[in-house]
C-alpha cells in the first residue's frame, strides 16, 4: 500500500502563504484521487467538513478555502501540492494527505503536517 509523507507546515502571521507538501512511495497516475483535510483537535473529524482540496478527474475545494488555496501534483516526482494563500487564524489545524485509487479500491492516509496562522 502506498505510504504518504506531508509536509511544509509551519507557523505564519494572518494574510501570509505556506505550501505543503505530500510525497507518495508510489505512482500517483492513472485513475488516482489525492487530497488534503485538516483535523481541528477541537471538533469530531468527518471526511466531508474537513476536506480542504482534492484532485481527480476534477477539482473540488471547501468552501471555506475557495480562491485562496490551490491544489496541484508533479506526476514525475509523485508530490501532492497545497498552495495556500491569504491564510487565516481559521484555517489553524494539521493537514492531511490522502489517497485513493479507483482501480485496486485501496486508499491510504498521511500523519499529517501542523499549520498554525496567527492574528
Amino acid at each position: 500500500q502506498v505510504q504518504l509523507v506531508e509536509s511544509g507546515g509551519d507557523v505564519v502571521r494572518s494574510g501570509g502563504s505556506l505550501t505543503l507538501s505530500c510525497a507518495a512511495s508510489g505512482s500517483i497516475r492513472g485513475l488516482v484521487t489525492m487530497g488534503w483535510y485538516r483535523r481541528d483537535p477541537g471538533k469530531e473529524f468527518d471526511m466531508t467538513r474537513d476536506m480542504v482540496a482534492q484532485i481527480g478527474t476534477t477539482i473540488r475545494y471547501g468552501a471555506s478555502v475557495k480562491g485562496r488555496f490551490t491544489i496541484s501534483k508533479d506526476l514525475a516526482k509523485n508530490i501532492l501540492y497545497l498552495q495556500m494563500n491569504n491564510l487565516k487564524p481559521e484555517d489553524t489545524a494539521v493537514y492531511v494527505c490522502r489517497y485513493y485509487s479507483l482501480e485496486s479500491r485501496l486508499g491510504a492516509w498521511g500523519q499529517g503536517t501542523q499549520v498554525t496562522v496567527t492574528s
